[in-house]
């Protein structure tokens, strides 16, 4: 996403706006610098800790020690519980010592909080020994996206640097597998399952379409009592039933004892499988495939679907140096414009929006009843709820050449969202790379 940050649009934009959202910017800017500064100090406050023990033995629970007495320090003075404030001294040293470069974009005011935690949680499983490396790419990723969006492109780029493939650690992933209660108060508790993420999502999405349709239902249904449940209160007791009865008991328009219209919801699930990983799956930390707003899956699940789905697969056709969609083609009779629109876009083009293309209407970017005309060049996905937006706010949406929606804020800033491109086909590498080289692809 690239942000025209002119103050007003050619009309002059509502001025009001324009100075509230003038200062909300000033004010995070000067938000940015006193934080990074905080900071730096929580960093320093810890590497004295650990200094003043320099000449000891060396020792786990000497360090723990050394950094407990300096935090217990800052936790009086600041009225903190110590458990706190160590948290945070070993957060701000792990922050300057590792990102060097995500602090410096911070302090200029290039990201905020929110990314550079995205960051760090990108960066946790990586040995230190390449955090520099994924440290300079993750910044250079973040420019102009949301904490969202980065957030799946940096779990592509944090694999791509792993010394194991996904799979290998996948494997080992799926051994943590599990169902927990976290009981609550007022009678109430989670329930939380720890699964793998084709599978979670997969849930979640049927749960949500299951739910969607019981809340339609409720003007086509007699009911003796009124439903005023939430989606998320539906979405509970959806899965209470089916869990407990095997059957969506909550359906209101079933008619006889099957499952109703809701048994035949499937959920659905946009992933990205790259060809080379179907075929090579010992590169496919070079080309992961990717369920689409979550990450990389392993290979071996990939082929699993790949292998059991019933539904046409489409075949996208890429630029083999920029990686965008040039087009789509499937064996099978399906519309050729939905291939390309959900291959080019993956997700809602509102800036910053990561809901899948599957879970998004197609929206005409100039509307059909104005003469909007219905080709790929005046089509894009649009979530519910920012394609209520567009229809009912002042904002206003414009698509230019290669799928770039060009959105106009009410204060007349601009705001570019372009399509996510796919990974080049062609890698450049150097005329006689070194072994450690080779093994690594570009960026």
């Amino acid at each position: 996403m690239h942000i025209d940050t002119s103050p007003t649009g050619p009309n002059g934009g509502p001025k009001a706006l324009s100075a509230v959202l003038a200062e909300v910017l000033r004010t995070g800017a000067d938000l940015a610098v006193a934080e990074v500064q905080r900071t730096r100090a929580l960093a320093e406050a810890g590497h004295l800790a650990l200094g003043a023990m320099a000449d000891r033995p060396p020792s786990g629970r000497v360090a723990e020690m050394a950094l407990r007495e300096v935090a217990s320090e800052l936790a009086a003075a600041e009225n903190l519980s110590d458990r706190s404030m160590q948290t945070q001294i070993n957060a701000a040293m792990t922050l300057v010592d590792d990102y060097p470069a995500t602090l410096a974009a911070w302090e200029a005011g290039a990201i905020g909080r929110p990314h550079v935690r995205t960051i760090l949680d990108a960066g946790e499983p990586l040995s230190p020994d390449v955090r520099g490396e994924f440290d300079v790419l993750a910044v250079a990723t973040a420019e102009g996206l949301s904490p969202g969006r980065l957030r799946s492109r940096l779990a592509v780029l944090a694999e791509r640097l792993q010394p194991t493939t996904l799979t290998e650690r996948h494997q080992r992933g799926r051994e943590t597998r599990g169902v927990r209660i976290v009981t609550g108060r007022d009678g109430m508790s989670d329930l939380v399952a720890t699964l793998p993420t084709v599978l979670a999502v997969g849930v979640y999405d049927r749960l949500t379409q299951q739910s969607r349709a019981l809340i339609d239902a409720r003007g086509e249904t007699a009911v003796s009592v009124a439903d005023e449940r939430t989606m998320a209160q539906v979405r509970a007791d959806v899965l209470a039933d089916l869990l407990l009865t095997a059957a969506p008991e909550a359906d209101p328009t079933r008619g006889d004892d099957g499952p109703g219209v809701l048994g035949a919801i499937r959920a659905r699930v946009q992933v990205v499988v790259p060809a080379l990983t179907m075929i090579d799956p010992g590169n496919e930390n070079l080309e992961p495939a990717e369920l689409v707003g979550h990450g990389p899956i392993d290979a071996d699940t990939a082929r699993s679907l790949a292998e059991s789905t019933t539904v046409p697969w489409d075949r996208v056709i890429t630029h083999p140096v920029t990686g965008s969609v040039l087009c789509t083609d499937t064996y099978q009779r399906t519309s050729a414009i939905d291939r390309f629109l959900r291959a080019r876009d993956r997700h809602c083009r509102w800036p910053g929006c990561t809901v899948p293309a599957v879970r998004s209407e197609v929206d005409h970017t100039h509307d059909y009843a104005l003469g909007g005309a219905t080709e790929v060049g005046n089509l894009s996905h649009l979530c519910q709820r920012h394609h209520t937006q567009k229809q009912f706010t002042r904002w206003t949406v414009r698509q230019l050449a290669g799928g770039v929606l060009e959105w106009t804020s009410p204060t007349g800033r601009v705001y570019s969202d372009e399509p996510l491109p796919y990974s080049p086909a062609v890698r450049f590498l150097p005329d006689d790379p070194s072994p450690p080289e080779r093994e690594r692809a570009p960026f």
